[in-house]
């Protein structure tokens, strides 16, 4: 196996490494989320991410390689940044909007990791492989963007609303209320 391919297998090994990681993320978060729109795209989501695993086995046989046994410390430093942030609130309104925004962190990983070996298998000349690839490429994309309609439309408004319900009411003074006698 030449250098070149040895870097692609890795970076194969990493992607599926994330892919394996986002996948068991998905149902904890799915658990967490109130907004039945924010369980179906995750759901939709864990649904896609299963297909893009075996487009990366198939990659990796393509090049002779298989997963082994590489974790993706990227992936790992998402995930657990979005859970240290949801460990932190309520389930609600704003929990589904870092629920978004943590899906959407990975979401850009991966589409900064697909479109790289994209871009690799094309200039070694791998167009199948450089299609295959891309397919997932378009697929985290568009799931990118449906989470983006997702919270602008629906998700970011609800949040918006619960923080202002909660926020305490301001006295004519422009100052804070007391609640102390």
């Amino acid at each position: 196996m030449d250098e070149i391919t040895k870097l692609m297998v890795e970076q194969l090994r990493d992607a599926y490494s994330a892919e394996k990681q986002a996948l068991r993320a998905m149902p904890r978060m799915m658990k967490k989320a109130s907004a039945q729109s924010v369980k179906d795209a995750l759901q939709m989501h864990v649904e896609q991410t299963e297909g893009q695993v075996e487009r990366l086995e198939k990659a990796l046989e393509m090049l002779g390689g298989r997963p082994g046994r590489k974790v993706c410390e990227g992936m790992r430093g998402i995930i657990e940044e979005a859970q240290g942030e949801l460990e932190e609130h309520d389930k609600g309104p704003l929990m589904d909007a870092l629920i978004i925004a943590g899906q959407q962190r990975v979401e850009h990983y991966e589409i900064a990791s697909y479109g790289t070996m994209v871009a690799m298998a094309k200039a070694c000349g791998q167009k199948e492989l450089a299609n295959l690839l891309a397919e997932t490429l378009a697929e985290e994309k568009q799931t990118d963007e449906k989470l983006s309609q997702l919270a602008e439309r629906e998700v970011n408004p609800a949040a918006l609303e619960s923080a202002q319900q909660t926020e305490p009411a301001n006295d004519k003074r422009g100052g804070r209320r007391s609640t102390a006698a």
